[in-house]
């Protein structure tokens, strides 16, 4: 019974009470006014075309089995008939005209982003989100979670049913205030990308060289997820959107304590680390920003990306190592300058040059990446 179970649920053939939660065909409806009028606007549409469907094809049905040729039935000669003619063209105008009046009223409130209370700037890299808060001065960027990035590795084998939310979760979610709304800026650093939250309602491409806008006012807390749906690159499907909407005065703490981590990260790229702090904080930076390409085991992939391990790179002089991690090289390779602070590029550098056997037992200091610049 159970083997037959698990076939059916296969094919989708198992009872819809039983598997409704998992297999849904349609919208959401989300939580935002515009999301759920985008799910009323879709239902309207979609009962219309029902209807129409059911009348068109009843009447065929009906003209098919009561005027056959084997009842004897004579078909009528007749053509240009100008009221049949005027009919069916007043019909669909019609209709399409009681469909034109609300799509455009939801096309017009879905686009006017005027009266917002706050503005998000998205950027899209390959392979994560930037958000910058305009108002607050925070900016930060969004990537995949390290536990997901760790299953996902070739040869890792863990399973991913273990991670929660496996490869829909970040390390640095978006966080807005509830009942705010709230003005997006999307534009993109490298090549087209997408954001998408179906809770919102509305999908935006980040597109280098533009800036296009969204608005949201989420009306609800909780945890919203999304995905890039633009084929980006070779880790399209590891740029996961999380939001995280919280209320005004939880809003007002967490904005506190970024500024309070914005802080301390200007004071480390004036700090001077340890070998042992560089190596620890480089893994970490490595395993969530290298890994993806280069691999865990720094091995790389044969004929698509090269080895951190004994490379030409990682091993020659530190200054050139730098410029190929601030900069980037070649069309595979993108630029850190703007995603990873003083002290995560020269903790990773410092990794790179003395992980995987390279052991040059040299090291670079937040303070020294200021002049690669």
């Amino acid at each position: 019974m159970n083997k037959i179970r698990r076939l059916l649920v296969g094919f989708g053939l198992v009872l819809w009470g039983e598997a409704h939660a998992d297999y849904t065909l349609n919208l959401t409806p989300g939580v935002t006014e515009v999301s759920r009028d985008i799910y009323d606007l879709h239902m309207l549409i979609l009962w219309i075309c029902v209807a129409i469907g059911v009348g068109v094809y009843g009447m065929m049905v009906y003209s098919i089995m009561h005027h056959r040729k084997s009842k004897g039935v004579v078909p009528a000669q007749f053509h240009e008939n100008t009221k049949l003619e005027i009919v069916w063209t007043v019909i669909p105008f019609l209709i399409l005209l009681v469909m034109a009046v609300p799509a455009t009223s939801v096309m017009v409130k879905a686009y006017d982003t005027s009266g917002a209370d706050m503005t998000v700037k998205v950027t899209g890299y390959q392979w994560k989100w930037r958000y910058e808060y305009l108002d607050e001065g925070i900016d930060f960027f969004s990537s995949l979670d390290a536990k997901s990035n760790e299953a996902r590795q070739l040869g890792a084998n863990i399973d991913p049913a273990s991670i929660p939310n496996y490869l829909l979760n970040v390390d640095n979610p978006l966080v807005i205030p509830v009942n705010k709304k709230i003005r997006f800026l999307f534009t993109g650093a490298d090549v087209i990308h997408s954001w998408w939250v179906p809770d919102l309602g509305w999908k935006k491409d980040t597109i280098p060289g533009f800036v296009t806008d969204g608005w949201a006012k989420v009306e609800k807390p909780g945890v919203y997820r999304g995905q890039c749906t633009e084929l980006c690159g070779r880790d399209h499907a590891f740029m996961p959107i999380v939001v995280i909407a919280k209320t005004n005065e939880e809003y007002k703490q967490w904005v506190a304590e970024q500024k309070a981590k914005a802080e301390s990260v200007k004071a480390e790229a004036t700090k001077s680390f340890t070998m042992d702090e560089l190596m620890a904080k480089g893994q970490e930076v490595y395993n969530s920003s290298c890994a993806g390409c280069h691999q865990v085991n720094g091995e790389g992939i044969p004929g698509t990306f090269p080895a951190i391990k004994n490379s030409p790179v990682a091993t020659g002089p530190i200054n050139e190592h730098l410029n190929v991690v601030l900069k980037g090289k070649g069309e595979m390779m993108p630029a850190f300058d703007d995603s990873l602070n003083p002290a995560e590029t020269a903790a990773v550098v410092t990794y790179q040059r003395n992980a995987f056997g390279n052991n040059k037992g040299d090291m670079v200091q937040p303070s020294e990446i200021k002049s690669q610049h």
